[in-house]
């Protein structure tokens, strides 16, 4: 597969002139670029996006290329509910590569197993809350109506239950204020004053100036921190509930020890790391599956039809169906590459001098992923513009890996709960078609192709009938 992942480069006044006394060439730049929040173009077609922006300026510069900023993509905060450090904050997700990144996604890993990621356990969570969705589709008796907040109340539960030990109920007034803060948070994070922070960072020292702009994702860790207080208020190290007593208990054996990252501050960043990285993508790539059903039926029949010849219309679906569902597993992982909800994978920084293809690359060199390059390379794949889940079928219709697949990422920072991830749209996914045929509104034309921008590439509003089989 040719090398196309890195298409960005992102490094505060670097310059080609940087690398001319070495004998690798500089990194190509385009035309200095003005981006200003979400001064953007109305949408994006999901059938048109190609990974080519701006064509004009970089269709030239090969597979690598660097753009210039005043500071790196996240502005460095001065209030302590906000991250610091810009690129890598505490945590696990951004943070910065070292001994308390390794010891807290070595942490992550080990507690999100032994709370039930790859285990049975698990699995009945997902498979439980797959039947609250079900359910609450049910209720709509086949009326009009727009499955987002349900998607994301039911996958939002699954990683609530793992990382704080609670479920809420589909009509809890918390729970929905949850959700509008996280959107009020993607927003903010591609609005208009990042970009002045960005340029201008004193006007971060100024009392108050964070908390104004920033108000969605200070609320969003005031009700985080609800969790953890209560969850210290109760805490029995003999019986621990999930990821957050797991962390307190470390917290209590690290007190004495200098340097750890054991500390209430990263607690707060590890946990809200996981719980809406681990939400807002999962929910987004369901919502785009239905979406994408609307616009192909044969697919949703197909399915359907595999679903019934493997789990019947009784059991509820397992992931040992898994194997013996080569279709459905093609569509869920075409979904995903089509979909494309995350274009840019997440901020590396080189750590050494080091040359990619000729290319020289400093140290501290903040390096932006293209995945979009990968999935949708016209080399790799025979229709990267379309929806086709033949991208994942031999000749015999069987399921086929493909390299090119990474909407994960790839090496040390691979998602943390992919697995969490695979197994809850695999599980999902076939409840929903196993009890439903999801069908357009009387009169209503196919929903947009177009994505809402924001730091996830999500579907516009759209409606739906889920007509029970």
């Amino acid at each position: 597969m040719p090398w196309k992942g890195l298409s960005h480069i992102w490094r505060p006044s670097l310059h080609p002139s940087a690398s001319t006394s070495l004998e690798t060439a500089p990194i190509p730049f385009p035309r200095t670029l003005c981006w200003a929040g979400t001064l953007h173009p109305e949408g994006v077609s999901y059938f048109a996006f190609a990974p080519r922006f701006p064509q004009e300026d970089v269709s030239s510069l090969g597979p690598c290329f660097y753009l210039s900023f005043g500071l790196p993509f996240r502005a460095q905060r001065t209030d302590q509910t906000h991250r610091s450090s810009c690129f890598f904050p505490p945590g696990v997700v951004l943070a910065r590569y070292g001994e308390a990144w390794k010891e807290q996604r070595r942490f992550s890993l080990t507690t999100l197993r032994n709370f039930g990621l790859g285990k049975q356990s698990l699995e009945q969570w997902v498979t439980d809350e797959a039947t609250f969705l079900c359910s609450a589709f049910a209720s709509k008796e086949g009326r009009p109506f727009d499955p987002r907040s349900l998607l994301s109340f039911s996958v939002t539960n699954v990683i609530s239950s793992l990382t704080y030990g609670k479920r809420f109920n589909y009509d809890d007034p918390k729970l929905e204020k949850l959700l509008e803060l996280l959107e009020a948070s993607l927003k903010e994070d591609t609005g208009l004053m990042r970009e002045v922070f960005n340029e201008f960072p004193a006007l971060l020292h100024i009392p108050g100036m964070a908390q104004r702009f920033f108000r969605a994702q200070k609320a969003i860790f005031d009700m985080l921190d609800e969790f953890l207080e209560e969850h210290k208020k109760t805490l029995d190290p003999t019986q621990p509930r999930d990821l957050t007593d797991s962390f307190l208990m470390e917290i209590e054996k690290a007190k004495g020890i200098p340097g750890s990252s054991f500390n209430f501050k990263n607690l707060r960043m590890v946990t809200g790391d996981l719980f809406f990285a681990g939400m807002a993508t999962t929910s987004t790539t369901l919502q785009w599956a239905l979406l994408l059903l609307l616009h192909h039926p044969d697919v949703q029949q197909k399915v359907q039809e595999e679903v019934d010849q493997v789990i019947g219309r009784d059991r509820k679906p397992t992931m040992k169906d898994q194997a013996h569902m080569h279709f459905t597993n093609a569509v869920i992982h075409e979904v995903q590459r089509f979909s494309d909800i995350i274009p840019l994978g997440i901020p590396h920084m080189t750590s050494r001098d080091t040359e990619i293809q000729g290319f020289f690359i400093p140290k501290g060199t903040t390096m932006i992923l293209n995945l979009s390059s990968v999935l949708k390379d016209e080399s790799t794949w025979e229709k990267p513009y379309r929806f086709h889940p033949g991208h994942f079928l031999d000749a015999e219709g069987h399921f086929v890996k493909q390299e090119a697949f990474i909407p994960f990422s790839a090496g040390r920072r691979v998602c943390l709960g992919e697995s969490l991830a695979r197994m809850e749209l695999f599980l999902f996914f076939t409840c929903m078609l196993q009890h439903f045929t999801f069908v357009l509104p009387a009169g209503h034309s196919p929903p947009s192709d177009k994505a809402d921008i924001s730091l996830i590439l999500k579907p516009r509003p759209f409606q739906l009938c889920a007509v029970p089989r």
